[in-house]
């Protein structure tokens, strides 16, 4: 099977320029991951590509099957994954366009196959620092350096989907001082850290939820917004994330570990 060191959780517009892009099908115990992975090479570095949500963005965030996306690139040998994502603000100082590393969750879904650990052993993973904090910082270093407003840390809501927030569910995340919301990042990047797989995430942040208290002029988030905003941006994510390949150092210095391994 072809093999790849690096991880990334996105669409064709992060590897259709490149040459020799293989797909690889990828089959795991819990069942078909989200699409084929899609592997190059970039500055030497072997790259594992893959939709979250299908190449036809066909599955809808509560019908992903996260389990299979990991298992699938823990198969091809990835270490690190770089997850980014389109995501809400739900405070004024974090505007669209804007990029954030988040360092915490809170999950708001529930019914998602969330873990590995089924049974007969009973295991309680640590989950007090979710994010690997090598590749935190090395998003940081990145993107100050092409000039990006990157926010340095960040909470992100993981909400069920595919509905957005009511105005009284966002008043809430955001009196709760939670900076961002998103409907994917649970439990996509917690079941990393269960393979001891270093995972980011990078939010790029395309609306403000419902609007803002105090800001009537805010209007409140549309599908149509979300897409042209990360559109608008992507070539930006992009320079960013090939950035990061190129310094990811290949030995880990960080505190990722499975306990299933």
């Amino acid at each position: 099977m072809e093999q790849a060191e690096i991880g990334i959780f996105g669409g064709s517009g992060f590897y259709s320029l490149l040459d020799n892009v293989h797909e690889v099908a990828v089959h795991t115990p819990y069942g078909a991951p989200s699409d084929k992975l899609a592997v190059a090479e970039i500055a030497g570095r072997k790259v594992a590509f893959l939709p979250r949500h299908g190449k036809n963005h066909q599955l809808p965030p509560h019908m992903i099957n996260y389990r299979a996306n990991l298992w699938a690139m823990k198969e091809l040998g990835v270490t690190r994954i770089i997850g980014p994502c389109a995501a809400g603000s739900l405070q004024a100082d974090v505007k669209p366009g804007d990029f954030v590393v988040v360092d915490q969750f809170v999950n708001r879904t529930w019914g998602r196959n969330d873990t590995f650990f089924d049974g007969p052993i009973t295991t309680h993973m640590s989950a007090a620092e979710p994010y690997c904090s090598e590749l935190r910082r090395l998003a940081i270093a990145c993107a100050k350096r092409q000039g990006i407003t990157v926010h340095e840390q960040g909470t992100v809501v993981v909400i069920q989907g595919p509905r957005f927030s009511t105005k009284a569910e966002s008043r809430e995340y955001s009196k709760n001082g939670w900076e961002v919301i998103n409907m994917t990042q649970y439990p996509e990047g917690w079941l990393a850290r269960e393979l001891g797989i270093c995972y980011v995430n990078i939010a790029l942040i395309t609306d403000y939820d419902v609007g803002l208290e105090g800001h009537p002029e805010i209007q409140p988030v549309s599908h149509q917004e979300v897409l042209k905003v990360f559109n608008d941006n992507n070539e930006r994510l992009r320079n960013l994330l090939f950035a990061m390949i190129e310094e990811i150092p290949p030995v880990k210095h960080c505190e990722c570990k499975s306990d299933l391994f």
